[in-house]
């Protein structure tokens, strides 16, 4: 079992960066391949960015490529996404997961796990 837990969301501005983290325990962290998920009132939920175990490959959306950066620091048992040049679009909930085969998986039903997630608004 891996509990994880979302934070660093809030209300910005558009323009604005923010990072958010999460931060995992339970099992070794480092046996998971990490992603970040997003929701959007009345939408699906949707793929941000995923990285490999060690950190060594990462897979975005192609939405958020150049604006999205995702990082992990295995000592800390942590996931970060730095998003810079924010829109009004980028609005959601959002979500980090856990995915114990190692793949870089752009699908939802791939992870095994997931934190509650965090609220990014941002204003236009």
């Amino acid at each position: 079992q891996v509990q994880l837990v979302e934070s660093g969301g809030g209300l910005v501005q558009a323009g604005d960066s923010l990072r958010l983290s999460c931060a995992a325990s339970g099992r070794t962290f480092s046996n998971y391949a990490m992603g970040w998920f997003r929701q959007a009132p009345g939408k699906e939920r949707e793929f941000v960015a995923a990285i490999s175990w060690n950190g060594g490959n990462t897979y975005y959306a192609d939405s958020m490529k150049g604006r999205f950066t995702i990082s992990r620091d295995n000592a800390k048992n942590t996931v970060y996404l730095q998003m810079n040049s924010l829109k009004s679009e980028d609005t959601a909930v959002y979500y980090c997961a856990a995915d114990q085969s190692w793949g870089l998986s752009p699908r939802a039903y791939e992870y095994d796990y997931w934190g509650q997630g965090t609220q990014v608004t941002v204003s236009s």
